[in-house]
C-alpha cells in the first residue's frame, strides 16, 4: 500500500466520532495560542504607557539669575503632563513614596526644592549640578523601571538644555567686549603699518639706484678687463715682432756680406721666416682694431656709471634726513673710485683719439711690413740679386715693429690701471648694494609683520562674534542642544508583536507538530505489521501530519494577519517558507518518537527549549552565555527566525535560502533515520513488548 493511501486512513480514524475529530481541529488551532493569542498580549506595549500610573513631585521653589525668574521645575512639570508618555499624577513628597511603596504607582519622579537654583548658578561663579530624583521599585514591575531610564535620560537632557542656555548667553555677552578691544588694536596696528612703508619705499630707491649702479659698474669692469687682455696679446705680439725682426736685422746686416754666397742655398728657410713676420703682422692689426672699437664705449660707460654713484650720494647722504652713517662712507669712497675709472677711460679714448694718425700709420706700416714680408718669401730664392733692397726693407720693418711694440707697452700699461680702478669700484658698489639689500630686506620683514599683525588683528575683528540679543538667543538655543538624533531604520518593525513574530511563529508550529505526534502515531502499525518498505512507512507517519501542519500555517497566518494585523513583505513567500518549516519540524519530531518511543516526547521538549534558548529571538545571541553561541549554528530554528525576520520585515533574502537548504537538510536528515527506525521496529524485541517507560 502506497504512503498517502496509508496517511490517508491514518487521518480517517478521527472522522468516526465527535472527540476524534475535536482533537483534530483542536490540534490545528493549537498554535494560536502561542502565534497568536501570546502576541496578541503584548501586541504594541509601548503604545499604552499613557495608562501606567506615575508620581510626579515638583518641590522646586524656583530662582533668580541676572534678573530673570527662573521655574525649570515649573516648565517640566508641564511639558511632562502635556505629554503621553506616562499617567502622570502631581503629588506631595510622602504620598509619591508610599504610592511606589505599595504599587499604586509604578515609580515616582521629583524636582527639589533647589532644583532651579542649582540650574541656574551655571551661571554665576559657583556652578551646581541640579538633580532629578527618580524612585523605582522593581518589586512592582522590573520591565517599567527599564522603560523609565530611558524616558526619564530624556527628561534629563531637555533639563540640561534649559541650563546651559544661561550660561552660554553670558559667554556670547563677553564676545562682544573682546571684539571692541581687538578693534581697537587693529587700528593701532594699522598706524604702524603706514609709518613702515614710508621707511620701505626709501630703502627700495636706494637698493634699486644701487642695483642700477653695481650693473654699470660691472659692464665697466668687463668691458676694460676684455680691453686689457686684448691690449696684453697686442703687447706681446708686437714685442715678439719687434724681437724678430731685431733678430732678422742684426743678422742681415751682420752676416749679409757673408750670407751672399749662401743665399742661393737658404732660400727656402729665409722665405720660411718671411712668412712668419707676415702672419704677425697681421694679429697685430687685428688686437689694434678690437682696441680702437672698444674704447669709446667703456668710456661712455664709465661716465654714467660715476653720473649714477654721485646722484645716489647725493639724494640718499647729502640731501636725505636721516642718512646711513654706514652706507654714507663706502658710497662716497665708490663715487671717487668711479670718477677715476672714468678719467682713466677718458685718458685711454684721448690716447686713442690723439694717436689715431699714429695707429694709422703703424697700420700702414703693419699692412707693409706684411706685404714687404709676402714679397720677401715670394723673392726668397733671389735674394741673392736682391740682398741690397732687402737689407734695407728689413731695417725699414724692424724700426716700425719697435714703435708699435713702445705704443702697445703704453696702451697696456694705462688699461692696466684702469682694470684696477673700475675693480676697486665694481667692489664699492658691491658692497653698498649688499648693505642696501639687507636694510631693505629688514625693512620688509618688518613691513610684513606690521601687515600681518594688521591682517590678524582685522581678521580676529571679524572672526569675534558680536551678537546682539536676538542673535545670541538664536545662537544660545543651538549650542545648548547641538546634537539631535536623527534615525532611521532600514527595515522597521512597526510594533512590539511584528518585531517578535518571527521568534513565536516557529514556536507554535513546533508545539502544534509535537501535539500532533501525540494522537497520530510516528509509525503506521499496520505497516509496520505487514512488512512495507521503510521508506513508504516514514513517510505515511509523516504526511499525515504535514497536512495537519498546512492547515496550522493557514489559521495561524490567517489570524496574524486579518485578526492582528501582521503585515509582510513577502506574503506569498511568509506563507510557502512556513510550509516548508512545518513539514521539517513534523519530520524532526516523527523521528524522535519512531527512534526513542515515549522518551522522545521528552526530547521534543528539551530540543525546543535548546533552539527557543539559542536562537535569538529575543536579545543577541551573543548576549547569552557561551554555551548557547555554540549551539547557536546547529539547530533549526536559528535560521527560521532569520528567514521570517527577512521575509516580514524585508531586506536581503539571502539567509531566506540558506535556512531553506538547511531546513531540506534537517527533513532529509530526519525522515531517513525514521525510515532506519521503522525497520528496527518490523523486528518484534522484548523492549517492544514490555517497554520501560510509556505516557
Amino acid at each position: 500500500m502506497r504512503s498517502p493511501k496509508l496517511a490517508a486512513l491514518e487521518l480517517k480514524r478521527f472522522g468516526r466520532g465527535k472527540l476524534p475529530a475535536a482533537a483534530i481541529v483542536a490540534v490545528m488551532l493549537l498554535p494560536l495560542l502561542y502565534g497568536a493569542l501570546y502576541l496578541w498580549s503584548f501586541w504594541d506595549p509601548y503604545g499604552r504607557l499613557d495608562r501606567i500610573p506615575v508620581a510626579l513631585v515638583n518641590d522646586d521653589k524656583g530662582a533668580t539669575a541676572s534678573g530673570k525668574r527662573i521655574a525649570a521645575g515649573d516648565e517640566i512639570t508641564k511639558g511632562l503632563l502635556d505629554s503621553d508618555v506616562f499617567e502622570w499624577h502631581e503629588v506631595g513628597d510622602a504620598e509619591a513614596r508610599q504610592g511606589v511603596e505599595d504599587g499604586t504607582y509604578y515609580l515616582s519622579l521629583t524636582m527639589p526644592e533647589d532644583f532651579s537654583r542649582r540650574i541656574a548658578s551655571s551661571s554665576g561663579d559657583s556652578p551646581e549640578t541640579g538633580a532629578l530624583q527618580v524612585r523605582t521599585n522593581d518589586a512592582n514591575n522590573y520591565i517599567v523601571g527599564q522603560i523609565s531610564r530611558t524616558v526619564f535620560s530624556e527628561v534629563r537632557t531637555a533639563a540640561s538644555t534649559n541650563a546651559s542656555r544661561s550660561f552660554l548667553d553670558r559667554i556670547f555677552i563677553s564676545f562682544s567686549d573682546i571684539h571692541e578691544a581687538t578693534e581697537k588694536a587693529a587700528k593701532g596696528a594699522d598706524k604702524l603699518k603706514s609709518g613702515v612703508g614710508k621707511a620701505k619705499k626709501g630703502s627700495e630707491d636706494l637698493a634699486d639706484g644701487l642695483k642700477d649702479a653695481k650693473d654699470g659698474s660691472g659692464k665697466l669692469a668687463g668691458g676694460i678687463t676684455k680691453l686689457h687682455k686684448g691690449s696684453g696679446e697686442l703687447e706681446n705680439g708686437s714685442r715678439q715682432v719687434a724681437d724678430g725682426t731685431q733678430v732678422l736685422a742684426d743678422k742681415v746686416n751682420g752676416y749679409a756680406d757673408k750670407a751672399r754666397p749662401y743665399l742661393k742655398d737658404n732660400g727656402k728657410s729665409i722665405g720660411d721666416t718671411a712668412r712668419l713676420v707676415a702672419d704677425s703682422s697681421r694679429a697685430v692689426q687685428r688686437n689694434l682694431g678690437l682696441l680702437t672699437e672698444r674704447a669709446p664705449g667703456a668710456a661712455v660707460r664709465a661716465h654714467k656709471a660715476a653720473d649714477a654713484l654721485s646722484e645716489i650720494h647725493r639724494t640718499q647722504c647729502e640731501q636725505a634726513l636721516l642718512p646711513d652713517p654706514k652706507a654714507c662712507p663706502e658710497l662716497k669712497r665708490a663715487r671717487d673710485t668711479a670718477a677715476d675709472v672714468a678719467k682713466i677711460a677718458d685718458d685711454l679714448n684721448v690716447l686713442i683719439g690723439n694717436s689715431s694718425g699714429d695707429l694709422k700709420t703703424l697700420k700702414k706700416h703693419l699692412t707693409d711690413l706684411e706685404k714687404k714680408a709676402d714679397d720677401l718669401a715670394r723673392r726668397a730664392p733671389k735674394l741673392d740679386e736682391d740682398l741690397e733692397y732687402a737689407v734695407g726693407k728689413i731695417n725699414e720693418l724692424n724700426t716700425a715693429a719697435h714703435k708699435v711694440a713702445k705704443g702697445a707697452n703704453r696702451l697696456h700699461t694705462g688699461l692696466t690701471t684702469a682694470k684696477k680702478g673700475s675693480t676697486d669700484l665694481d667692489s664699492g658698489v658691491g658692497k653698498l648694494k649688499k648693505g642696501a639689500g639687507e636694510l631693505d630686506g629688514g625693512l620688509f620683514r618688518l613691513a610684513d609683520g606690521s601687515t600681518e599683525l594688521v591682517v590678524g588683528l582685522s581678521d580676529g575683528v571679524h572672526k569675534i562674534p558680536d551678537y546682539d540679543k536676538k542673535d545670541r538667543d538664536r545662537r544660545t538655543e543651538v549650542m545648548a542642544d547641538p546634537v539631535r538624533l536623527a534615525g532611521k531604520s532600514l527595515h522597521s518593525a512597526p510594533n512590539y508583536g511584528t518585531g517578535f513574530a518571527p521568534y513565536f511563529i516557529p514556536l507554535s508550529l513546533w508545539v502544534g507538530a509535537m501535539v500532533a505526534y501525540m494522537i497520530i502515531q510516528p509509525l503506521n502499525r499496520r505497516a509496520l505489521s505487514t512488512g512495507a518498505s521503510a521508506w513508504r512507512i516514514a513517510l505515511a507517519g509523516l504526511l499525515p501530519v504535514a497536512a495537519i501542519g498546512l492547515l496550522q500555517v493557514a489559521a495561524l497566518m490567517s489570524v496574524l494577519h486579518w485578526g492582528l494585523g501582521l503585515k509582510t513583505a513577502h506574503t506569498a513567500g511568509t506563507v510557502g517558507f512556513l510550509a516548508l518549516v512545518t513539514c521539517c519540524f513534523a519530520a524532526i519530531i516523527q523521528w524522535l518518537n519512531a527512534r526513542f518511543g515515549a522518551a522522545g516526547r521528552i526530547l521534543v521538549l528539551a530540543v525546543l527549549m535548546l533552539q527557543l534558548t539559542s536562537a535569538g529571538g529575543t536579545y543577541p545571541v551573543q548576549t547569552s552565555p557561551g554555551f548557547f553561541n555554540a549551539i547557536h549554528p546547529f539547530l533549526p530554528m536559528t535560521y527560521v527566525v532569520e528567514a521570517l525576520r527577512r521575509l516580514i520585515t524585508g531586506g536581503g533574502l539571502g539567509p531566506v535560502w540558506q535556512a531553506c537548504a538547511v531546513l531540506l537538510a534537517f527533513s532529509a536528515g530526519a525522515l531517513a533515520l525514521t525510515a532506519l527506525s521503522a525497520r528496527r521496529k518490523q523486528v518484534w524485541t522484548l523492549d517492544r513488548l514490555h517497554p520501560e517507560l510509556s505516557l
